[in-house]
């Protein structure tokens, strides 16, 4: 089943407190202990991992869209990061989290985001950090990157952020008129449709 009116060519996610939680720079340790529980209706697998006493993981929303993206419901489309976390060790903790957790038995949330990618090639599409060439100004620097390697048009993206520590989504949408959406209690459903209907409206469909 796929979704009606046209899809952006690139959707970028945030992810700390967007796509799953917690915040990575409040993390103290690399996360090497995986637990296993329902995926939705998946099957079993990689539900959480630990950082020391903390667990990471995803929020529902972000699974099921995740979830959906990899069982082919959004022809055409493919997903990127742009995510400001504080520290080379937060963002460290976050590249470790992307290769444990897992979106359906067996499939890492890495290997969804690679999907279409030439990531093998060299392609860059999870931006994650504020060190340069990356900054704390995700219009500055992430979604000019992205651009970059991915070859996608700012007017062919859409980009979700929690925004609880700046508006992330108000910079970007000013800068380079991206279609966003907030996401302040982590991705919904509800809010990744109301981001595609924006889009659609947006080219006239």
């Amino acid at each position: 089943e796929t979704v009606g009116g046209p899809l952006p060519q690139l959707a970028v996610f945030d992810m700390d407190m967007c796509v799953w939680s917690p915040e990575m720079y409040t993390l103290n340790e690399v996360p090497e202990v995986a637990i296993r529980g329902p995926l939705g209706d998946a099957g079993e697998g990689v539900v959480a991992v630990k950082s020391g006493s903390d667990t990471i993981r995803l929020f529902p929303g972000a699974l099921k869209v995740l979830q959906d993206y990899h069982n082919g419901k959004y022809p055409g489309m493919r997903i990127a990061a742009a995510s400001s976390a504080d520290t080379p060790f937060a963002v460290k903790i976050a590249r470790k989290a992307l290769t444990m957790l897992e979106v359906v038995p067996g499939v890492t949330v890495r290997e969804v985001f690679s999907m279409g990618f030439d990531v093998e090639g060299g392609v860059e599409n999870m931006q994650i950090g504020r060190t340069p060439p990356l900054s704390s100004n995700k219009a500055k620097t992430h979604f000019p990157i992205l651009k970059e390697q991915t070859g996608v048009a700012y007017d062919q993206m859409i980009f979700f952020d929690d925004c609880n520590w700046g508006d992330h989504c108000a910079i970007v949408n000013e800068a380079h008129g991206v279609v966003t959406q907030r996401t302040p209690s982590g991705l919904t459903l509800q809010q990744w449709e109301n981001c595609l209907k924006k889009f659609a409206d947006s080219k006239g469909s």
